[in-house]
């Protein structure tokens, strides 16, 4: 025999089923169960790559509303809000000679600070390669006569250019509807770098510096109310004034700039002349002929007795 056939041609086969074997009450049953829709742990990564139309499209599918964009608003941080680490002048500062006592203590105290202001300026000098300290003094002494002539004439754009945001109301704010006559006459000694400070601003690529220079000058300085009074100082009488200045610059910014941002006033210089005010006042109705007024004076009967017996 050159052909078997095959075994199983003869054998009964029944394919398994899961249908009910009573047909009765089908849709009863078919309530009984819910169709349980199990989570796709894999949809994540794939709507990571998804279009955001299509993102769009499948959260009104289910229902849900699409995320808002978030728009951030921009922050510009031009300054530091404070002065970084405050130099505090020594006591008698232009007083003292140098070959003195005490000018020979404060020459000792102001060489242990000087740590901090040569790593500073070296900070400095990795964004600008040609900074030289005496350049800068002589052109802060030049941005400080500019911007007191400024606010003489109260030039808020040139104000702004030489001022920095945090300076700007402290300098404005006592000048409103007053004129002021203010003249620099003479340097009595060469501006002098005496402190430099660094400050990284939320990243160290964002950098802010400030150098403290100090002013000895000679000047003169009038301030008058807006009737033409004159409320401090006097335009012949010539001062000798000694400043502080802090000057700052965005050095991590290419259209940083050299800026006044404040000044240290320190603890022992003696207090100013008070500044002469003007008052209202009040409206006062006077009459213009005095009232006079007459009183009665009632006397008992016992009274009237006992003057007439003094007068006898």
């Amino acid at each position: 025999i050159l052909f078997m056939p095959p075994v199983f041609l003869n054998i009964q086969h029944r394919q398994a089923s899961n249908k009910h074997w009573n047909p009765k009450f089908k849709r009863e049953r078919k309530d009984k169960f819910q169709k349980i829709e199990l989570p796709d742990y894999d949809e994540k990564r794939r709507d990571q790559d998804l279009p955001i139309d299509e993102v769009k499209a499948k959260l009104k599918k289910s229902g849900i509303l699409p995320n808002r964009p978030w728009y951030e608003k921009p922050m510009h941080v031009s300054c530091l809000g404070s002065i970084v680490d405050a130099y505090i002048p020594p006591e008698g500062d232009a007083k003292a000679a140098t070959f003195s006592t005490p000018g020979m203590k404060q020459t000792y105290d102001s060489i242990g600070k000087k740590g901090k202001s040569y790593l500073a300026l070296r900070k400095i000098r990795n964004t600008d390669y040609e900074f030289d300290i005496p350049t800068f003094a002589e052109s802060a002494k030049d941005v400080y006569i500019k911007a007191q002539t400024a606010l003489m004439k109260y030039d808020e754009d040139q104000l702004h250019e030489l001022v920095t945001e945090k300076a700007y109301p402290e300098i404005t704010e006592n000048v409103k509807n007053k004129v002021i006559k203010w003249k620099y006459i003479q340097t009595l000694e060469h501006p002098r770098v005496v402190h430099i400070r660094c400050q990284e601003m939320q990243q160290r690529d964002n950098m802010f510096a400030q150098i403290t220079l100090r002013l000895f000058s000679q000047e003169t300085l009038a301030v008058y109310d807006r009737f033409g009074r004159l409320m401090y100082g006097s335009e012949d009488t010539l001062k000798d004034t000694l400043q502080y200045i802090v000057f700052e610059k965005h050095i991590t910014s290419l259209n940083g700039a050299w800026r006044i941002h404040g000044k240290i006033i320190p603890d022992w210089l003696p207090p100013k002349e008070p500044i002469k005010r003007t008052y209202f006042l009040p409206d006062i109705d006077i009459p213009s002929e005095p009232v006079v007024e007459s009183k009665s004076l009632e006397v008992s009967e016992s009274d009237s007795k006992t003057i007439e017996s003094v007068k006898q």
